[in-house]
């Protein structure tokens, strides 16, 4: 599958004013619902961001001193700016397939947003920081605990720890189904293969349904 955003292109492309080319083809006749999720600051808006091919729409707020000693900012000491409600975009796969993205907050105290983000949603991209993987043991439980079908994509960051994938399976105590990618976040196109990645498995876990 081709999508027409598959070019690499900067996180700036991504916040061009709507043009005539982001208009939903005619033939269009399945919209996917996704979502991106993760703990505090492991780049779901980036993400969103980078690979949607319209505006996103993001609800990031400046961080204050009412954040200090409840959101933790190890390995993120520069993020100045946090997600408290969702992020928004879209992709379009091909002439009939348009992807909803949906991005979550990552801080537990924003979580009682999550049953409506993950309303109709097909699966989940779980991104994880491999500097702070326990960080994600409340959002694996939590969709494990929803049956929500996801992969988990290891996001790149300039000093993150080089574990292998099944170091991380280990680590996050995975079932050995569930895909593990690697994923840098900034760009379109590795941003673009985790969603594929999703949409693989998804189908496969339809196709194994259907045999049963």
């Amino acid at each position: 599958m081709r999508s027409k955003a598959s070019d690499p292109l900067s996180a700036d492309s991504a916040v061009e004013p709507l043009l005539v080319e982001h208009a939903l083809p005619d033939t269009a006749r399945l919209g996917v619902k996704l979502v991106i999720a993760g703990a505090f600051g492991v780049g779901k808006t980036t993400m969103v961001r980078s690979v949607s091919e319209i505006r996103p729409l993001v609800t990031e707020e400046t961080m204050t001193q009412a954040s200090v000693g409840v959101d933790s900012t190890t390995g993120v000491e520069t993020k100045s700016t946090t997600t408290v409600a969702m992020d928004f975009g879209r992709i379009t796969v091909d002439d009939e397939m348009i992807l909803y993205l949906f991005g979550t907050p990552g801080q537990e105290r924003f979580w009682f947003l999550w049953n409506g983000l993950f309303e109709g949603a097909l699966g989940a991209v779980v991104l994880v920081d491999t500097r702070r993987l326990e960080d994600s043991f409340g959002i694996l439980e939590k969709l494990e605990a929803s049956r929500t079908p996801f992969i988990v994509a290891i996001n790149t960051f300039p000093d993150s720890i080089d574990y292998s994938h099944e170091e991380v399976r280990q680590a996050l105590d995975l079932p050995p189904g569930v895909p593990i990618v690697g994923c840098d976040a900034r760009r379109r196109d590795s941003s673009r293969d985790a969603l594929l990645t999703l949409l693989h498995y998804l189908q496969n876990l339809a196709d194994a349904s259907e045999v049963s």
